[in-house]
């Protein structure tokens, strides 16, 4: 009878909504477990988002707006901006929300895989596929669903597509760290490795100029990051294309190149000063005092004394005034975002389902709340502690 049917999906929707809470709250305590995997933080993100889409794709077979999207007001709060969460009555404001936290994770299991000691090939390999997974995520949700939103994120927000593309850049080049590391333990030729760290330099220099609009004082410490890492791997660059004009024979350009090595090195050190000094949001990480840093200036002064000797003893060239251009351009090893789609709508969420829900009963009527001015408490994350400080500031 009708009035049965009825009965069932009225059950059927209840169902609905506790699978939808039960999940949320599952993945909500994935990112601050431990022992969560890739594997495990994907059941965990398909099971939620494709519970949530029946809240946001058209069920009724039209093209109209999903009648559920502004039933429910959501809080968030955000890496910049302290405690203060905004909010919005929008299910998309959700999904976005969610996804930037399951892009972090993945950019933070990558920093803690990173600090073991004694990385693995297969772990090298797993840290570099999801730092690419999490610019994947960043950028679908900057191209696709961010422009959806009925409100526009605010200035400095996680959200803005300033932060989410300074995110998505960074995660691009933390990823081409791993590649370079692996050419030189390789032993890769000079022109490869300078062509790499060059553009990864870029790649900095893109996310720091992405944040100069931003206000200083939730901006400044990660800007500092981004520049000490530019200037790092501008110093990289410069020495292995020391080292490839040297084989060229030409020895003069050589020492030049390795001269600005050394300056750029000079100003990643001060910039790693600077950025321990600064305050702002988020950890503090100490790349100065990691071996991969330490381990570049002692290359830059071998390598520079070697091109100074072997011009002392065959070649006489003059060290000319202007620095060798960098034209260098990688034809191997740049990482690209993996790409990342949401999951179909889950099987639970039927037209026949769709059509039953009265929002007169829920939150229509409850309009979005604006923005309050209180502290979240956020969610306590384990005291995690690398074995070795990997310098990844996302951490």
């Amino acid at each position: 009878t009708f009035s049965e049917t009825h009965n069932c999906l009225t059950v059927y929707i209840s169902l609905l909504n506790s699978d939808l809470r039960t999940s949320r709250a599952r993945l909500l305590e994935m990112f601050t477990d431990t022992t969560c995997d890739p594997e495990i933080m994907k059941n965990a993100t398909d099971t939620y988002f494709s519970l949530l889409q029946g809240f946001i794709a058209s069920l009724d077979g039209t093209k109209q707006e999903n009648k559920l999207r502004f039933m429910q007001n959501f809080k968030w709060t955000d890496t910049l901006q302290g405690n203060t969460p905004s909010a919005q009555q929008d299910a998309i404001f959700e999904l976005v929300s969610m996804a930037f936290n399951v892009a972090i994770w993945h950019a933070k299991f990558a920093s803690r895989l990173a600090g073991k000691e004694n990385v693995t090939e297969v772990e090298a390999k797993d840290v570099h596929r999801s730092l690419k997974f999490a610019a994947g995520i960043f950028k679908h949700l900057k191209e696709v669903y961010i422009p959806r939103l009925i409100t526009p994120a605010e200035k400095g927000r996680d959200l803005d597509p300033r932060v989410m593309d300074t995110y998505m850049v960074q995660c691009k080049a933390e990823a081409q760290e791993v590649t370079i590391a692996r050419v030189i333990e390789l032993k890769h030729n000079a022109t490869l490795i300078a062509a790499l760290a060059f553009e990864t330099a870029n790649f900095y220099q893109k996310a720091d100029h992405t944040l100069n609009t931003l206000e200083p004082e939730c901006s400044s410490k990660w800007r500092n990051y981004l520049q000490l890492k530019q200037h790092f791997y501008m110093a990289y660059a410069y020495c292995y294309h020391g080292q490839t004009l040297l084989a060229s024979d030409k020895c003069g350009e050589s020492i030049k190149s390795l001269q600005e090595a050394e300056k750029c090195y000079s100003r990643a050190e001060a910039l790693c000063k600077e950025y321990r000094q600064t305050k702002g949001p988020g950890s503090t990480a100490k790349p100065s005092e990691q071996l991969f840093f330490t381990t570049l200036g002692g290359l830059i002064k071998i390598t520079l004394q070697k091109c100074e000797r072997e011009n002392g003893f065959i070649y006489f060239h003059k060290v000319p005034a202007e620095v060798p251009q960098l034209e260098l351009k990688a034809s191997y090893g740049l990482a690209e975002p993996i790409s990342f789609e949401f999951p179909a709508v889950s099987e639970q969420c039927t037209p026949e389902v769709y059509t039953t829900f009265d929002l007169t009963k829920g939150a229509k009527a409850e309009k979005a709340k604006p923005k309050q001015e209180e502290e979240v408490k956020p969610m306590k994350e384990p005291d995690l502690k690398p074995q070795k400080d990997t310098g990844c500031v996302i951490s």
